[in-house]
């Protein structure tokens, strides 16, 4: 699966820095040779910077605004591996996520192919 970051939220920041704060805790929370990080510029919740979305292949995808990747590190490895371990990616119970379950803007079903 990908985490998504934006690259061109506004304020503040420094990718690199955000890159490495969630590499760190995706390695911490055992998933790191799962999630691939990337960078993507603008989701279009630009009134909620930072967006940070999550897909996989045959996982449902998921968007979160009001993210601050470095503060946030450990929920994003949580929710990580909460899809991972979640059938076809769903989440039901959010709980193990932190705070980003207060942030969710959109998730989406897996697409499956008949």
């Amino acid at each position: 699966m990908r985490v998504l970051i934006c690259s061109s939220c506004a304020g503040e920041r420094d990718l690199p820095a955000e890159r490495q704060a969630v590499s760190d805790a995706l390695r911490a929370a055992g998933v790191d040779g799962q999630v691939e990080i990337a960078e993507h510029a603008c989701f279009s919740g630009c009134n909620e910077p930072t967006v940070v979305a999550m897909q996989g292949q045959s996982l449902a995808s998921y968007v979160f605004s009001g993210i601050d990747p470095v503060a946030d590190a450990d929920d994003i490895a949580a929710t990580c591996r909460t899809i991972l371990n979640s059938p076809n990616g769903w989440i039901e119970d959010a709980r193990p996520c932190g705070r980003l379950r207060l942030c969710l803007r959109a998730r989406i079903p897996a697409f499956q192919s008949t």
